[in-house]
């Protein structure tokens, strides 16, 4: 195919910060005319409710791209349509394309997705793959069909999990993979050098999406248990417990736990200068945390402002 002369006409769907690298990447490459970004709604965000648009949004208005903002997708299948598309291109979008879209483009919809499919299908497979304690994850193009990440792969990229890595650094980590990924897969899928790969369902796992709710500490679990979770739900839900009735994040501990089964659960005390929890089996030593309200200290501020916190349990 003489791209030069035909160039790629690429309808992408995106709204979170995981898709930036890889609209960034599309339009960088000359290869490539990207004739519409469809991106969620604004919505209402924060104590004030104030309107807020996506970070796919942002960047795609930053190149003068044109946009568009569908409740539902079916209200804007008509003018897809009419763009003739070559390709579609989703990536964090948030909501799944019906199978009339699907069908829409001469060379099918291609997805990104952060982990190595058919493990962790879903919402939230950065979170899982930490939960889990794995130690590789990794980045998948698929040619999307109408099930949930079913659709058959074209290219995969693994990727190893540091033990100092949460939620946050992983995803940042992963949506440059996916973007150095992306190109060249395009280039080889649409010259016929890539042969998709059905998924083997067999092996599917599912990661579902999160709620803040889904953040509470359970100090009843074992300290390295509890120590995947932190950085598993960091930062968005957070992880996070109850104290005096007021919530804390426990935004990151280290990675190491203490050899101490003294104290009840969720119990607060003080080890070699450190700030320590207990979990039903070891103990935590807490390096950052942020009361409810307050912003995000150290141990050694907190513990200025609230010398009570020690000796009390946390549930």
């Amino acid at each position: 195919m003489n791209y030069l002369i035909n160039k790629i006409k690429i309808i992408f769907f995106g709204t979170a910060d995981f898709a930036l690298p890889s609209l960034q990447a599309l339009v960088n490459d000359e290869l490539f005319k990207i004739i519409l970004v469809v991106t969620q709604s604004d919505k209402p965000s924060g104590r004030k409710q104030l309107l807020t648009v996506s970070p796919v949004k942002l960047l795609a208005k930053n190149f003068d791209l044109p946009i568009s903002q569908p409740q539902k997708i079916s209200e804007i299948t008509f003018d897809l349509k009419k763009l003739n598309p070559d390709l579609i291109i989703v990536v964090a979008y948030a909501q799944i394309l019906p199978e009339i879209i699907l069908n829409l483009p001469k060379y099918g919809c291609l997805n990104v997705h952060g982990s190595l499919l058919p493990k962790y299908r879903g919402a939230s497979p950065i979170q899982t793959a930490l939960l889990n304690n794995d130690k590789q994850t990794g980045t998948t193009i698929i040619k999307m069909d109408k099930g949930l990440d079913t659709g058959a792969i074209l290219a995969q990229s693994p990727l190893p999990i540091l033990v100092n890595d949460n939620a946050g650094s992983l995803h940042d980590k992963l949506a440059k993979l996916s973007s150095q990924l992306l190109i060249p897969t395009i280039k080889k899928y649409l010259d016929g050098k890539i042969k998709p790969r059905p998924q083997d369902n067999n092996l599917a796992s599912y990661a579902p999406k999160l709620k803040k709710s889904d953040g509470l500490i359970n100090w009843n679990k074992t300290a390295s248990e509890n120590e995947s979770f932190i950085r598993a739900m960091s930062p968005w839900p957070s992880a996070w417990t109850w104290w005096k009735g007021k919530q804390i994040k426990i935004v990151s501990v280290q990675h190491l736990p203490l050899e101490i089964n003294s104290y009840k659960p969720g119990k607060i005390f003080i080890y070699n200068s450190g700030l320590v929890i207990q979990c039903g089996k070891d103990a935590l030593i807490i390096k950052k945390l942020q009361l409810e309200g307050k912003k995000e200290l150290s141990s050694e501020e907190f513990l200025r402002g609230q010398r009570d916190f020690i000796g009390t349990i946390l549930t």
